[in-house]
């Protein structure tokens, strides 16, 4: 029985192959098996480049654009600390402000000379740009160098060039006897990157003035009532602007 099933199972085997070569086909070896794809085609690793370049060049523009801001808040951070410290020392100078009244000031003659604790506001041109500068006298001095001494200081706030262009607020402080006026390296600087400076004076009826001068008749050799402080600072992109009102603790009315 085993052997007679043998025989019918290679006979079957042998009666296909020849069944095949009578109808004309060749057998089926391992050559003619169907290839399978094993890689990728040109198109298609041009399109994963293509989609690469696109993911790299959002996530570095995604990091210009985080980059930048942090470089902006930074700037802007500065810039604020810097001028809130140069207008709170202003405001400290002129709430301290020193005023001589009658019958101790006189309305000044032709050929006296100017009252050393006047308050006097003027716009001068540097490079092309206003900037105001002021000169008053105030209990606020500084001493400098470990000096003990103290007194009313002639304060004057003024705006320098240095040699690369950059506009810088400067503040000088000499107590009595005062000297003329100049403008020295040694002075310190409250403020850099300065673009714009302004002062608006105010008398007793509101009424604003861009320049003041007590010893002047003009004023009615008065004090102003109060003084706003404008700021700008910056650079060659941006700027940011700064503003504070100081009302005078004391002040000198019209003389007439």
């Amino acid at each position: 029985m085993i052997y007679k099933l043998a025989t019918y199972s290679n006979k079957k085997r042998v009666t296909g192959f020849q069944d095949r070569v009578s109808s004309g086909k060749r057998p089926v070896t391992r050559n003619q098996l169907p290839a399978t794809s094993n890689g990728f085609t040109l198109m298609e690793i041009l399109l994963a480049f293509l989609i690469l370049g696109i993911v790299v060049t959002t996530i570095l523009a995604s990091f210009n654009a985080v980059f930048s801001t942090t470089d902006t808040l930074n700037n802007s951070s500065r810039y604020y600390d810097m001028a809130k410290n140069c207008l709170n020392r202003m405001t400290l100078d002129l709430e301290a402000l020193y005023v001589r009244q009658p019958p101790l000031y006189q309305k000044p003659e032709f050929n006296d000379p100017p009252d050393p604790y006047r308050l006097a506001g003027a716009t001068t041109d540097i490079g092309g740009t206003s900037f105001a500068a002021i000169r008053f006298t105030s209990s606020a001095h500084i001493p400098l160098e470990k000096s003990k001494w103290d007194g009313i200081a002639e304060i004057v706030y003024y705006v320098q060039a240095k040699n690369d262009g950059q506009m810088v607020l400067k503040r000088a402080d000499h107590l009595y006897p005062y000297p003329e006026f100049e403008e020295k390296g040694g002075d310190p600087v409250l403020c850099n990157n300065l673009k714009s400076l302004a002062f608006k004076y105010f008398d007793t009826e509101g009424s604003e003035f861009d320049e003041w001068d007590s010893d002047s008749g003009e004023n009615g050799y008065a004090t102003p009532a109060a003084i706003r402080i404008q700021l700008e600072i910056g650079n060659e992109t941006t700027s940011y602007d700064f503003e504070t009102t100081v009302n005078l603790a004391v002040q000198r009315p019209k003389i007439e």
